[in-house]
């Protein structure tokens, strides 16, 4: 396999086709879930640890996303748990199951809320920890992860599951085993990540769908206009009030 830019393109855009064609009716039960739990008053709760939280960035708090919506990360310890800076440097935090309990006693959660957890692997110890303690406590789970790798490496948390077995609905980011998708060298090493740009793509697919069903039902969405446009700001505003308390980027 060659490397370059016209390379990755060709390997990304095979992964974007492959969940084209394979994630359809995922994304609808997902978007399924996520309808409900709004209409009974919930918002969703996204997570993801390392690079995924760029896939929690997608589901919370951006232009032409739904307003209910709130990001946990592992920096709430610092920021709203009083823990020290110094945590966030350990480069294995996102592998202790403990922390997840943390998360979940520091974040504005109710009852109705539905969550979406985003890993590749879908093996480290917080966020198939957080998804035990999500199903324990009844709500709808949603998993962004990759198949191909998950399966192809053996579980760490000591429950001997992975993020996938535990979802209500897994959507599958088409990433190989390892994410990277170009062979550079005999060696093994690879570049090119593809979860990030699938993942985003399954995160504003949902987004579309859940849009499209209140639409459908002659309401109107509560969805964020960027604001970078005239009339931006007091949009955001008005709808963030409805939430207040539920969502961080709100006064409680």
């Amino acid at each position: 396999m060659t490397i370059g830019a016209e390379s990755y393109l060709a390997a990304v855009t095979a992964a974007i086709d492959q969940v084209a064609t394979t994630q359809g009716d995922a994304v609808r039960r997902a978007a399924d879930l996520v309808t409900a739990a709004l209409r009974a008053g919930g918002v969703v709760q996204a997570f993801g640890a390392g690079h995924s939280e760029a896939l929690a960035m997608e589901i919370a708090g951006r232009a032409g996303g739904l307003v209910p919506s709130n990001k946990i990360a592992l920096r709430d310890l610092v920021l709203f748990g009083g823990a020290d800076r110094s945590v966030l440097d350990d480069p294995f935090l996102e592998r202790d199951p403990a922390v997840a309990r943390r998360l979940l006693e520091l974040a504005p959660v109710k009852p109705d809320d539905v969550f979406v957890i985003a890993s590749n692997s879908g093996v480290n110890g917080v966020v198939v920890e957080l998804a035990r303690l999500v199903k324990e406590r009844g709500h709808g789970l949603i998993a962004v992860t990759s198949l191909a790798h998950t399966t192809a490496v053996p579980a760490k948390h000591p429950s001997g599951q992975r993020l996938a077995d535990l979802a209500d609905v897994v959507l599958d980011n088409a990433a190989p085993y390892g994410d990277a998708a170009l062979e550079v060298g005999p060696d093994g090493a690879r570049t090119g990540a593809i979860s990030s740009v699938t993942g985003a793509l399954l995160a504003q697919q949902l987004v579309c769908e859940v849009v499209a069903r209140i639409v459908a039902a002659g309401e109107t969405p509560p969805i964020y206009i960027s604001y970078n446009v005239p009339g931006g700001d007091d949009h955001n505003k008005q709808l963030e009030a409805r939430y207040a308390g539920r969502i961080r980027r709100t006064a409680s």
